[in-house]
């Protein structure tokens, strides 16, 4: 059982010894004598911010193998206001306030330690059923005579140990480190107090619930009976991992690596079919992203013995369905899968093994774009729907934020490998809009106030609040990391790549550089870019996917000859001078964008923001809208501008999706477009439809718009005889469309 031991360090197991023996009179005293008066919470906030360099002296981020461009420092990057920083101030209240005693609460419950007056987060992060016992391996009475609740007790502290972690490294304020190693103290508290216990299988257990779970996984327990036990370890993990990378924690490390000899142990001696079918379970099997923090411990320690216990997560029929390109992703659960694959990723990365390469990249493909919402969230119902299915797949519940957070860091890691710019384009679709908007536009002290569900069906709600749930824990990081990719830099150091177009200042100490990013981007389609430095630099520029009208770059005033094509980057490759501006123009169009499988289904966007429409309607809202496109194929002169990034249309009002407001709204409308209309001249045709659903303006309009008159002209007469040539159009319609056609006044 303990076979394993031999993995932690000296250090470790001397620390785990001395808090054994401490530990014990505190399970001792738990049970008898009364408890110790409440420990007085420290001030907030506990003292003024470090600096930028003693934050880059603490960043222990690894560059992985593979990897042709990487991210700065999170300390190298500050935001200036934005939409996003709305979210961020929010959330860092949050972080500020909640006090860790609640955060460690159910740890010191469940290992007989003083709570210290704490009560529990709730939700899903309660203290457990009263007659609830930390049953080890081999004393759970079985379900037929116990008694359980809040059984993923636990995930939500590690996502907090994360914030916590991610704030410090991004604001420098010490309240957040302090935090951190108030969490990691504690954590090192209650493991020790559970070895000491003498009922578990290795002095590497840290949970908030005993070992049993882990037991009745392996003989493959139902959702129900258990919870999802190793994604609670995955989280817990992760925040100590992130405490060590982001805050200097060196007691985080060895509580990891001590729980990482633990997982090895159990996990090691079980033949591989056996493992195949517990990640197999629907829900008990989940195990968040436990390969992807073992993977990341093997490249801080440079120990492969963590890549081992990694690959034993390996889920090998999706994993080899993934790689051959074939789709089982129907009817699986999404947020239990995606989380596997930035550890299948790592593990390719430390081994360089291609399959796992070729399973995350037809698993992002089979996800982007057949199965995402215009958000950029996918799911109804938690669960994957059929390919190419996004129309077809509105219900009641959809979107589950937990598997945007999970697809927006998969993204990042695939562009890292590859710069293909389609996994910055999503990521801009999801951060902005789901991400952004998943935090309601509040502030509190207790709640993270965001999304479960960010619903898509007509006249829905988002699910805002979520406390102790899966997506309140990933809420609590996904505010605090905005700046992490909105530049990335070349692996030789001679590319900057400009990803996200948020007010921002980058500092790039190596380089002598210094780039100040001053936007209202995405509510103006702008940007300008201050270069402070000397010297040649290469700087990659995103040109979104939604670019109609035009990208166009000055340096100091000289427009540059770029093949601007969106969804691409474009090169402005110089010598450098300080004081050097780069000026961005892309103006923003509204348009409306069809679903892969229904082309009647739309959402209507304005450059990269999903526009909702405020009704309570459960049906959806029937628009015509071909009457007012322009020739550039889009709807600008339909609506009207209420500023923020507010519009109106008729009696309309669509919001921003990035707002954080608490409405009712649909994501999605229907056009009705009974009749072939030009710049709102009617032909008195009826706009025909092919057997797929799409009609003939459809067909006119699918490209996105026209250069000019002549173009248009031309789509709309080879339309015609198409449509004619299929029985779908007499001659005489036909003529009708095209003398409407040439009067149409297209601005």
């Amino acid at each position: 059982m303990h076979v394993h031991d031999s993995t932690l360090s000296r250090r470790a197991v001397l620390r785990l010894g001395a808090l054994a023996a401490g530990a014990t009179g505190a399970v001792a005293l738990a049970g008898g004598a009364a408890a110790a008066p409440p420990v007085p919470a420290l001030p907030v906030p506990s003292g003024p911010p470090v600096s930028r360099a003693f934050l880059r002296s603490l960043d222990r981020s690894v560059t992985l193998d593979g990897w042709v461009a990487e991210p700065f420092p999170m300390s190298d990057v500050t935001l200036a206001p934005s939409v996003a920083t709305r979210s961020q101030d929010q959330i860092l209240h949050l972080a500020r306030q909640y006090p860790v005693d609640r955060v460690l609460a159910v740890f010191r419950r469940n290992a007989g330690l003083d709570t210290q007056g704490a009560s529990a987060p709730g939700g899903w992060e309660g203290f457990g059923h009263a007659n609830e016992e930390p049953w080890g391996p081999d004393d759970y009475p079985g379900r037929a005579s116990t008694q359980t609740a809040n059984l993923l007790r636990g995930h939500y502290g590690g996502h907090f140990l994360s914030m916590v972690s991610l704030a410090y490294a991004s604001t420098g304020e010490t309240v957040f480190r302090d935090k951190v190693d108030q969490i990691v103290e504690g954590l090192g508290e209650v493991q020790a107090a559970l070895a000491a216990m003498g009922r578990f299988s290795h002095p590497g257990f840290l949970a908030a619930y005993g070992e049993w779970q882990f037991s009745q996984l392996e003989k493959y327990a139902p959702y129900g009976e258990i919870w999802a036990p190793y994604y609670t370890c995955h989280k817990i993990m992760a925040g100590l991992v992130e405490a060590y990378r982001l805050a200097g924690n060196d007691q985080a490390l060895e509580i990891a690596t001590s729980m990482a000899a633990w997982v090895h142990s159990r996990l090691s001696v079980l033949p591989q079919s056996q493992l195949d079918r517990m990640w197999g379970i629907y829900i008990a099997g989940e195990y968040g992203g436990m390969n992807e923090a073992l993977a990341d411990i093997a490249a801080i320690t440079g120990d492969d013995t963590h890549v081992a216990t990694a690959r034993l997560f390996d889920l090998n029929t999706l994993v080899d369905a993934c790689a051959a390109g074939t789709d089982t992703l129907d009817g699986k659960h999404a947020n239990q899968h995606i989380p596997q694959f930035p550890g299948y990723l790592k593990v390719y990365d430390r081994t360089g093994e291609e399959r796992y390469l070729r399973a995350v990249e037809g698993f992002w493909g089979m996800v982007v774009p057949g199965r995402t919402y215009a958000h950029g969230g996918h799911g109804e119902g938690e669960l994957f729907g059929p390919p190419n299915t996004v129309a077809g797949d509105i219900g009641a519940r959809n979107a589950e934020t937990c598997g945007t957070y999970n697809m927006l860091k998969l993204s990042r890691l695939l562009y890292f490998h590859s710069l293909d710019p389609k996994y910055m384009e999503f990521y801009e679709r999801g951060l902005l809009n789901h991400v952004v908007g998943s935090k309601r536009n509040t502030q509190s002290s207790t709640s993270p106030d965001v999304t479960y569900m960010y619903g898509v069906n007509p006249g829905t709600r988002r699910e805002y609040g979520n406390t102790g749930t899966c997506c309140g824990g990933t809420g609590l990081e996904n505010h605090v990391k905005y700046r992490d990719s909105v530049y990335f830099r070349s692996v030789d150091g001679d590319v900057l790549y400009v990803n996200l177009y948020l007010a921002s200042t980058l500092t790039w100490e190596e380089k002598g550089f210094e780039v100040v990013q001053e936007t209202q981007y995405p509510k103006v389609g702008a940007t300008r870019l201050t270069v402070h430095g000397t010297g040649p630099l290469d700087l990659r520029l995103r040109v979104p996917g939604w670019v109609r009208k035009g990208f166009t770059v000055t340096v100091n005033g000289v427009e540059q000859e770029l093949d601007a094509v969106p969804g691409t980057y474009v090169s402005v490759s110089r010598s450098w001078s300080p004081g050097d501006v780069v000026e961005v123009t892309m103006p923003l169009s509204i348009r409306a964008v069809p679903t892969i499988d229904n082309p009647a289904i739309q959402s209507i966007e304005n450059g990269p923001t999903v526009l909702l429409a405020r009704s309570a309607s459960r049906e959806y809202l029937r628009l015509s809208l071909y009457a007012h496109m322009g020739l550039d194929g889009t709807l600008d002169g339909a609506f009207t501008d209420l500023g923020d990034g507010y519009f109106r249309l008729g009696d309309l009002t669509f919001e921003p999706a990035w707002s954080g407001d608490d409405t009712q709204y649909h994501m999605y409308v229907e056009r009705s477009e009974p009749r072939v209309v030009f710049a709102g001249l009617d032909s008195g045709v009826a706009n025909a439809s092919r057997p797929d659903g799409t009609t003939f303006l459809d067909a006119v309009w699918g490209d996105g718009g026209f250069a000019d008159r002549a173009d248009f002209l031309t789509k709309v007469q080879r339309t015609v005889e198409q449509f004619t040539a299929d029985g779908l159009l007499s001659r005489r319609d036909g003529q009708r469309v095209l003398v409407t056609a040439g009067k149409a006044r297209l601005a």
